[in-house]
């Protein structure tokens, strides 16, 4: 069975984790700590970072986005449609999902990082402005539910989770449209609620 290292707060594990669960594609979960640098996760990414997906035969994938698009192939495409507008879409709504957590991470990274006074105030302003210029686009005009839904929803949810677990009462003023999308989505995938960071 593929074994996938993950962290629990991670939304780029979280994504990983809802495709897997939606796809029915069984995967080994092995909590995984960065900061550790294990050697599990060492030998199969060297970069040290995850989500990593590693196979049966030891071969090892990196980056969610590529793990996605594997799990897609597996399932006979339960994660991404055959039709190639409809695949863009779900890949374009994918990567600004990912988009808005690379601009998280480097946020909440500043100031794990760094000492407070030295924290730099105008790199963190121009995160948070391209965070909430794409959270903006998509309350303006959130994604469709559909009973089946792709990759794309399953990355913007696991984001909305990631930003409610580290900027809590930061994101959601104004962005109603995108607060009611979360619980929507939650309610018509139960399932998929374990996956969501915490």
């Amino acid at each position: 069975m593929p074994r996938l290292l993950y962290a629990s707060a991670s939304p780029y594990s979280s994504k990983v984790r809802m495709a897997a669960a939606y796809a029915g594609i069984a995967i080994e979960l092995a909590a995984t700590k960065t900061e550790e640098k294990p050697a599990a996760l060492m030998e199969a990414n060297p970069l040290g970072k995850i989500p990593v997906l590693v196979l049966d035969d030891g071969r090892s994938i990196h980056d969610s986005r590529v793990i996605t698009q594997y799990l897609n192939r597996l399932s006979k495409s339960a994660l991404f449609p055959r039709n190639p507008d409809k695949r863009l879409e779900a890949e374009v709504l994918e990567a600004m999902a990912d988009g808005i957590c690379d601009c998280a991470l480097s946020m909440v990274y500043e100031r794990r990082m760094r000492p407070e006074e030295m924290a730099y105030q105008p790199w963190l302003d121009r995160q948070w402005a391209k965070i909430t210029a794409a959270l903006d686009l998509l309350n303006a005009n959130p994604p469709k539910l559909p009973r089946k839904i792709t990759a794309g929803q399953m990355a913007l949810r696991a984001c909305l989770g990631y930003l409610a677990l580290r900027f809590a009462g930061k994101w959601e003023k104004g962005r109603a449209r995108l607060t009611r999308w979360m619980a929507r989505f939650d309610q018509k995938f139960p399932e998929l609620k374990a996956c969501i960071p915490s």
